[in-house]
């Protein structure tokens, strides 16, 4: 007996019901872009319309636009998949993948657990610190492997210092976790961030050591284990929980551009932050 045929998802159908092809869809964007140039391809068109790859909110609202339809109706074979924890996505490209991790840290509700020393896009880290701001009782971990590699992370770890108390009980919990795995404890740096509804496990470069081009998007029940094991991370590691102890620890630079500051350079205040690079998140 032969198997039925797959639905389209909503996104093929709107597209297959007007006759347009891939090209001609890349084309027509183009030709609305201010710039002559989009961004989509028609590979990029087709990995979203099978939910091989997740859109991100920019081209979400160009393709809603376009189509004349409400993001919620393009995209339900993306979203519901993702929710139901019975798939995984590739999530490709530094600017998808920003806003991916992004999502994640702005949707979280009651824990979003970070983990890696290299972050120095400056917007990711604020998306983060206004997530914290928004809702008191956000629990967040943070782990560290090895000290910080830039300006920039330093001084959002500064920021959450002076925003949270990591003493304080006043919401009946701890709602700020800052750890840091040493070099000598012999453990390989993780990367994801992870909420209690979503996760993304950035991939890094295989051109750069620095940077992260792509990634993947994961669902509830995973994205639960990696904070788990963000928790048993924590349990292990050393507290870097008051400024004293952040300002001992020095940034290690590892980027040709973080190597510009000497590191026995005084630190700027934790309000201002270093250089950043729109490729490297954790």
């Amino acid at each position: 007996m032969t198997p039925p045929t797959p639905r389209p998802s909503p996104l093929r159908q709107v597209r297959v019901d007007r006759g347009l092809t891939l090209e001609q869809v890349c084309a027509d964007l183009d030709h609305r872009s201010r710039t002559g140039s989009s961004g989509v391809t028609p590979s990029m068109l087709s990995g979203w319309e099978r939910g091989r790859r997740t859109t991100s909110r920019r081209y979400r609202d160009l393709l809603s636009d376009y189509y004349g339809r409400p993001i919620e109706e393009l995209f339900v074979h993306q979203d519901g998949a993702v929710e139901s924890g019975n798939t995984s996505c590739l999530v490709n490209g530094p600017r998808d993948l920003r806003e991916a991790m992004s999502e994640v840290a702005r949707t979280a509700a009651s824990h979003l657990a970070v983990t890696g020393s290299r972050s120095r896009d400056v917007a990711y880290l604020k998306t983060i610190e206004k997530a914290l701001a928004a809702r008191p009782e956000l629990v967040h971990y943070r782990l560290l492997f090895g000290p910080p590699r830039n300006r920039a992370l330093h001084a959002h770890l500064g920021r959450l210092l002076e925003a949270r108390d990591p003493d304080d009980r006043s919401l009946g919990m701890k709602t700020l976790h800052i750890g840091l795995i040493r070099p000598e404890q012999d453990m390989p740096e993780r990367f994801f961030v992870a909420s209690e509804r979503a996760a993304v496990v950035p991939i890094p470069s295989l051109t750069s050591a620095y940077g992260f081009d792509s990634g993947v998007l994961l669902g509830p029940p995973a994205a639960e284990r990696l904070l788990d094991h963000a928790r048993q991370c924590y349990a292990a590691a050393t507290r870097v929980e008051s400024l004293e102890a952040l300002h001992g620890l020095l940034p290690t630079p590892s980027h040709p551009r973080d190597r510009s500051w000497p590191t026995s350079a005084p630190l700027p205040p934790c309000s201002e932050p270093g250089p950043t690079s729109t490729r490297s998140w954790n």
